[in-house]
């Protein structure tokens, strides 16, 4: 997970290295375009998937969300501080908690729901809505947490139907689509530093995404959790010594209650899961 919050880092830094000078669909179409590469070891296992009507109906549906998600990231990274897109992207998992029990049937404890309201609490924080002017970087990073949660849900679908290779293979492939009409319709062309550095991006998110799903299988979700909020140490040191962003101690005040709040419905997940396994040895 170390490793996992340095990539996405990486990331972060790099896009917002490319700036303004390139619009940002233009920049997440080409991102995914040139990641399509990492695809070529999943290619057998997709060509054998025998997918379903309602399997391409949920894909489409999961990349149309995605790729809207990822421009409004893209946007939001020219215009706001990384330790505010890294601290409002802590909110994703208090939407699929929420998205889960709206459309998937899970039941929100009273614990749950306290830690919910504590992680708005740490949005409303990182915000402060009447206290300061809002950029429109603020409300696109709304919009992408919202959009990344509502294609995690459609994919946690879709994991028990097919192999996690062909779902990751199926996003990639449907969101590139999808981002390739917005960035026709203001193209510009990119000068090959350009796309080396898209390039860089997408070498960043896969390694990132492969290493936290080791993490995922060494160990359970409430252990993995809190190291996440490294992300938003470094990306505060980051944006202040690379790109001259001051350090807001709300925006780190926010985040932690944030963070602390998806760790605790990740430890409680945890418990739920192993209660059952612990009765049954004590009744053994």
């Amino acid at each position: 997970m170390v490793v996992t919050g340095l990539c996405f880092i990486g990331v972060q830094a790099t896009v917002k290295h490319l700036g303004p000078g390139m619009p940002p669909a233009e920049s997440a179409f080409l991102r995914y375009l040139l990641g399509l590469v990492f695809l070529i070891p999943m290619w057998p296992e997709l060509r054998r998937a025998q997918l379903t009507r309602r399997a391409w109906a949920l894909f489409t549906l999961r990349g149309a969300v995605q790729a809207g998600a990822v421009i409004c990231w893209f946007y939001a990274m020219t215009r706001i501080t990384i330790a505010e897109v890294t601290a409002m992207n802590y909110m994703n998992p208090i939407y699929i908690t929420l998205g889960a029990a709206l459309f998937l049937g899970e039941r929100l404890a009273a614990r749950r729901m306290a830690a919910i309201g504590l992680a708005f609490l740490g949005a409303l924080i990182i915000l402060r809505p009447g206290y300061r002017a809002l950029d429109p970087g603020h409300f696109a990073m709304i919009f992408a947490a919202l959009g990344f949660a509502s294609a995690y849900l459609v994919a946690k679908r879709m994991t028990g139907e097919v192999a996690p290779s062909v779902v990751v293979a199926m996003m990639s492939i449907m969101v590139t689509v999808f981002l390739a009409p917005f960035a026709m319709a203001d193209w510009v062309a990119p000068s090959l530093t350009q796309l080396a550095w898209l390039f860089l991006v997408a070498c960043f998110a896969t390694t990132g995404h492969y290493m936290m799903t080791l993490a995922f299988q060494a160990a359970p979700m409430a252990v993995t959790q809190p190291v996440t909020f490294l992300q938003l140490i470094w990306a505060s040191l980051l944006g202040w010594l690379a790109f001259g962003e001051p350090i807001d101690g709300w925006v780190v005040f926010g985040g932690t209650l944030i963070m602390g709040a998806v760790s605790f419905i990740a430890w409680r997940e945890m418990r739920l899961k192993a209660e059952p396994s612990q009765s049954t040895t004590s009744n053994g």
